[in-house]
């Protein structure tokens, strides 16, 4: 398939082993992130259906998501990658990344997303777009390290905070 690879880390497919790491994400988002983004008070997604969801889960648009690990051990710290833009166009995706809080400020999210990022190039694609909540101030420094700038557009929302779409031209 693909091997991703920095000085630090390791871009690699999603496995069904991954579920638990998958899971602890989910448990460790900010309150602030949509409920249908975070555990339930019932404890959905279960670990059957993070397993589900990555038995079908698809790259697309390519490289997907993939999980970052550490290459000295291999112990998985996050993910990075492309998924299908929810604000344009297809031929635009989204840069997401996510990282578990211990291995948060270390550069994990902009080592891995300069990767993404030159694998984007490689592929064909003109520009790149991110979508990061108003309040999510490390991730608009990750953007920002990478070149990506304000559009000006905003998704309205006063219970999670507004949407901002960035966009990094790649061409």
């Amino acid at each position: 398939m693909y091997d991703m690879q920095s000085e630090r880390l390791r871009l690699r497919p999603w496995a069904v082993e991954d579920a638990a790491f998958h899971r602890r994400l989910w448990e460790e988002r900010d309150p602030r992130v949509p409920a249908r983004r975070r555990i339930s008070a019932d404890g959905h997604p279960t670990l059957a259906d993070m397993q589900q969801w990555l038995r079908t889960y698809r790259p697309e648009p390519a490289p997907g998501l993939c999980v970052v690990e550490l290459r000295e051990s291999g112990i998985p710290v996050g993910y990075c990658g492309l998924v299908a833009n929810s604000v344009g166009t297809p031929e635009e995706p989204e840069l997401a990344f996510e990282f578990l809080r211990a291995f948060w400020g270390r550069g994990y999210a902009t080592e891995s997303s300069r990767l993404i990022v030159d694998r984007a190039a490689s592929l064909g694609y003109d520009r790149l777009a991110s979508t990061v909540r108003a309040w999510n101030a490390a991730s608009f420094h990750v953007l920002d390290k990478l070149g990506f700038v304000d559009t000006g557009e905003r998704e309205r929302d006063g219970v999670h905070g507004d949407s901002v779409l960035m966009r990094l031209a790649l061409r």
